[in-house]
């Protein structure tokens, strides 16, 4: 279908304003106009019961408890950026929003950034935290028996990357992993590449250039920690929602990584969003689809740990 009218203003104030390539001069100036699209964006934060920063043997988090019940079951939430922008303090309207909707405990990871910290700093922090959360929700009055993990973007493919080292290590046991237009594959040919790897807010050159960041020191970006859909078995992972959007360049290979999980025998939603646009999850605020999304991912999550009345 053709570019929703509510993406199309966004992708034209965004191709109006140009911008610098994508490069380390302008790394800051990128970080910042994340928090400003964000900003914009996302809406007004909303209320939720308590919030928390905690430390999880190292890692920052921060802890959103929607309500006084104890015993929540908790979201593991890594936050988009290309590993390279974005904070628990930018997604914050993302993650109060989530908590509230899935009715559960949402942990915020706030994991170091490349390509001052390039792989496996990123992936090493989610998982310490993820670990950490399972052993330890008690101290935020959350049940850890009942956990799952969620990103978008990169934070989609640390989501499913810690899913896949979570099934390996035998822990933590994840009730489901929620991947929003994941980053899984470092293959620029694919369809969506071709059709939208240029005009559609995230661009083919800053994915070349985010996996260059993430990579700096020499890892080889196949290496499946980084491209999850490369991984050489994907049976026995957390079931799993991935969300895709019809205008994101990362479109086919999160719809790969779909079919790859269900091949495998792993029970699987996968839901395309057409008419939309890379960053729509996070944008709630000013694109309707956003919010929609938002619901659905919190649907899902109810419906895992067993929590969906009716």
């Amino acid at each position: 279908m053709p570019l929703h009218p509510q993406a199309q203003v966004l992708v034209d104030l965004v191709n109006a304003m140009g911008g610098a390539p994508a490069s380390d001069e302008t790394l800051q100036a990128a970080r910042d106009g994340l928090a400003m699209l964000h900003a914009g964006g996302s809406g007004e934060p909303e209320a939720v019961y308590a919030i928390g920063d905690l430390d999880a043997d190292g890692v920052p988090i921060r802890v959103y408890r929607p309500s006084a019940d104890d015993g929540l079951p908790v979201v593991v939430y890594l936050h988009g950026g290309g590993w390279t922008l974005g904070s628990v303090d930018v997604y914050d309207p993302v993650t109060r929003a989530l908590a509230n909707a899935a009715q559960a405990t949402v942990v915020s990871v706030d994991y170091r950034l490349a390509p001052e910290h390039p792989f496996p700093a990123p992936l090493d922090d989610c998982m310490t935290a993820l670990r950490w959360v399972a052993k330890n929700a008690s101290a935020f009055e959350a049940d850890g028996t009942r956990l799952a993990i969620a990103g978008d973007s990169a934070g989609g493919n640390l989501a499913a990357t810690c899913a896949l080292l979570a099934r390996d290590g035998g822990e933590p046991d994840l009730a489901l992993q929620a991947l929003i237009y994941p980053v899984v594959d470092a293959d620029f040919t694919t369809g969506s590449y071709q059709a939208n790897g240029k005009g559609y807010l995230l661009e083919e050159s800053q994915m070349r250039w985010f996996f260059d960041c993430y990579t700096r020191g020499g890892t080889d970006p196949t290496d499946w920690r980084v491209s999850p859909l490369r991984a050489p078995d994907v049976a026995g992972v957390a079931p799993a929602l991935v969300i895709t959007a019809e205008y994101d360049p990362l479109r086919d290979e999160g719809e790969a990584y779909a079919r790859r999980l269900a091949d495998a025998g792993v029970a699987v939603e996968a839901c395309r969003y057409d008419g939309m646009i890379h960053a729509f999850f996070a944008l709630m605020g000013t694109i309707d689809d956003g919010r929609a999304a938002l619901e659905h991912t919190a649907t899902a999550l109810r419906k895992a740990f067993g929590t969906l009345s009716g």
